[in-house]
This record gives structure tokens, sequence and C-alpha cells, in this order.
């Protein structure tokens, strides 16, 4: 059975409320994180305990992190890494402690996730994130500004304005690093953590790069199937895995979504599933988020869902960005209602599939 879970982002900066993720069918987990903590300083056992109360008084689990941000020292290979990578350690057994069982991260430099606006007006006179090449300026303020409008203030992971202050230090760290040395980077991380995760039973989850491909001069090493390839045997094991997002993967037409999904679920290397779609542009490549339905995007949500059911999947899933419909003006892509409605599209697709198989 899928283990379906909705993103919340704590009492103090959500509008969304823990009643109402309780109130969306099949929804039993919560995925979400300690937010105000900076990428590199150690998770308190005490407040991850506070957020565990929080969410199981409400009738709901919390068995999935995401994300705990590694620090950008760690990255680029800086020297002070390893007082990271340990802090990263004394994380891992904290949640350990508190049944988390998952923890979703990227390995993106600088950045997280990125799009071109914000709040892109469609059609039927909802809004959503929307990405366009020609609105990529190499000049990552520049972008920021474009992003602020119709943004409600909010902004996207990586974008903080603290972070936004050092950007020229943050370059000069990255300064001319290849894909193989990211990767190596990402090795030294993996081969210090993943005894750790074993001893404590925390798998790792590896969120794609979004968009899976080089932005801003800067290398990115999870974007189709070959990459997968490479971080799976960066080191031999299970608990060295992937969140596959569907979205992200998807946003390079030349993913094979269900073939990559059969063949690292078969691996057990994916402990969670981002499960969203994405609506293409025009024949450059520009997209913006959609409703779940395959017959609103470009993805084939049937074909995905049956590939997680051939492999008999029954790990962590959630739905991902959609669209701000009926008047909602909350998280750009983290609205209540296109969330609430692409997890009952999804355990729609599911039971389908259970009846019919």
């Amino acid at each position: 059975m899928l283990k379906m879970g909705f993103r919340w982002f704590g009492a103090d900066d959500d509008p969304i409320t823990l009643q109402q993720i309780r109130q969306i069918p099949g929804t039993k987990q919560v995925v979400s994180a300690l937010y105000d903590i900076p990428a590199g300083e150690v998770w308190p056992l005490e407040r991850i305990q506070a957020l565990k109360k929080q969410i199981e008084d409400a009738g709901l689990k919390f068995e999935v992190v995401e994300s705990v941000n590694i620090h950008d020292d760690i990255k680029a290979g800086r020297p002070k890494r390893d007082e990271y990578i340990a802090n990263y350690q004394e994380t891992i057994k904290n949640l350990s402690k508190c049944g988390i069982k998952v923890i979703c991260y990227n390995f993106m430099p600088i950045f997280d996730w990125i799009r071109t606006n914000l709040a892109y007006p469609l059609h039927d006179g909802s809004n959503a994130m929307e990405f366009e090449f020609e609105q990529l300026s190499d000049d990552p303020h520049e972008l920021l500004e474009s992003m602020k409008k119709g943004s409600n203030s909010y902004s996207l992971p990586g974008w903080e304005p603290e972070r936004m202050a050092q950007l020229a230090k943050l370059f000069d760290e990255y300064a001319g690093m290849t894909g193989d040395q990211l990767r190596a980077n990402l090795k030294y991380f993996l081969d210090a953590i993943i005894p750790t995760c074993e001893k404590y039973g925390v798998k790792m989850a590896m969120h794609p790069d979004d968009p899976p491909f080089n932005l801003f001069h800067l290398p990115r090493i999870y974007k189709n199937r070959e990459d997968m390839e490479k971080i799976m045997l960066l080191h031999d094991s299970p608990y060295n895995g992937f969140t596959i997002c569907t979205g992200s993967l998807g946003e390079n037409p030349a993913n094979d979504l269900p073939s990559i999904i059969r063949e690292f679920v078969k691996k057990d290397r994916v402990p969670f599933m981002h499960t969203r779609n994405i609506k293409f542009t025009n024949e450059r490549g520009d997209f913006h988020e959609s409703a779940h339905l395959s017959t609103e995007g470009s993805l084939d949500m049937f074909e995905i869902m049956k590939a997680l059911h051939d492999c008999h999947y029954d790990g962590y899933i959630r739905p991902d960005h959609g669209r701000n419909i009926w008047g909602e003006k909350g998280r750009p892509g983290y609205g209540l209602y296109d969330r609430a409605l692409g997890i009952t599209y999804l355990e729609g697709l599911w039971e389908a599939l259970e009846k019919d198989y």
C-alpha cells in the first residue's frame, strides 16, 4: 500500500493546517522539516520530538523529512566539510530516535530548484510556476527580481536574501568545478554518512536536479538515468537511494520515467516518490506546473503509477507542485486545493490498477 503524504512547512510558515491535511482522503503522512535551522547545524532532538508530537496529535504520521540541507562546504569540498558531515551524522541519529525512515536531500550547487515566474497565469484563471529559457538571465540577481512578480513575497529555496547577499563568495567556491568533481564530493559525503544510516535505519533519498540540466555554469549530477547509475555506485547500499520526482526528471522529454521507475524500484533504491505533472508550452522546452491529471499536462501519469504498481511499490509518495486555484494566495506551488486534488487523482489511479491487475 502506498504511504501517501503531504508536504507541510510548519505552523509558523504555512497557511495550511494539519487539520486540513488530515481531511484529505488517503493522506496518512506529513512530510516536513525544521526549516529554520541553517544548513550544517545539528537538529536538536527536542525540536524534532516537538514537531513529531505536533503532527501525531493531529492524527498523522511523521516518517519522512524533506529536507536536511547540505552545507555548501560539503558540496564544494571545502576544508570544513568534515565538521558539517559530523553534524549531519548527529542529525541522522536524532531523526532515527523520532521514527524517521527517509531523508530527502539534494546536491545542487548554490541553488535548489529554479523557476522564472512564480505566478504564471493559466487559461482557467489559476496560476502556476513557470520556467522559460529566454527569461533565464546569467545574473541570478536579475532572475530573482523577475521571480518576485506576483510571488506574494515568497521565494524559491536557496534564494533567501542572506544567501543572495553572498552569491559572489559562493560562486568563487564553485569556480571551475566539473560534474566529476561534484560527484567526487558527493561520494565523500555518502561514504561518511551511509554507515550511520545503515546503523540507525534511515534511508537517504537524493532529489533530482530541477531543471535537469546545468545552470549558471554550475554542474548538476542527477539529471537522468545514467546519472542515477553513477550515484548508486558511489556507495553500494540500499540506504543510498533516490527521490524520483516525475516533474523534475520529466522536464527533459528524453527521460523515460516509467522505465527509470521500474529499474530503480526493483533495485530497492527508491524510498520516496514526488509524483506530479508539468505542461510543455513549446518545442524549446519551456514549461509550467499543471494539475496532476494526464489530460492537463505532458506526462502520462497512468503509466507512471502503473510502473510503481508493477513493481509492487509500497514506499512513501506525495503530490508535488500544483496550481494556485480558487483564489488561494499561499506559497507558490504548494497550495492546499490542487495538491489535495492531486492526491485524490493518484489514489484513484492506484485503486483502478489494484482492481484491474
